[in-house]
């Protein structure tokens, strides 16, 4: 045998050994309460989309400039389709926020 499967089957097997204590939870919380995890994590679901959004709307923003100083005749459609795009961006972050607090309040 190879040394890389060799390799391959040594990490698998210490991998299923330290996963075996995950299949031994006890009880999980009551259906109606809400944990600690869920208010973390949606914080920080939160706060992944909307720097996912600042940058992509900034990388935007820059394009439309660039696309705007080579060519100033197409201003006007590359101002339509910047609005567009941003309008498309910031719909991702305010779907993030409508999930978030579904997963909170319901």
């Amino acid at each position: 045998m190879g040394r890389k499967l060799i390799l391959a089957i040594f990490l698998g097997l210490i991998l299923m050994t330290v996963a075996a204590p995950v299949f031994a939870q006890g009880e999980t919380a009551a259906a109606g309460e809400k944990g600690q995890w869920l208010l973390i994590s949606s914080g920080f679901g939160m706060a992944l989309a909307a720097a996912g959004c600042g940058y992509a709307q900034s990388r935007a923003l820059a394009a439309a400039c660039e696309g705007v100083s080579r060519n100033p005749g197409a201003t006007d459609t590359i101002r339509i389709f910047i609005f567009l795009g941003l309008a498309f961006i910031e719909f991702l972050a305010l779907l993030t926020f409508v999930v978030i607090m579904l997963l909170l309040f319901t």
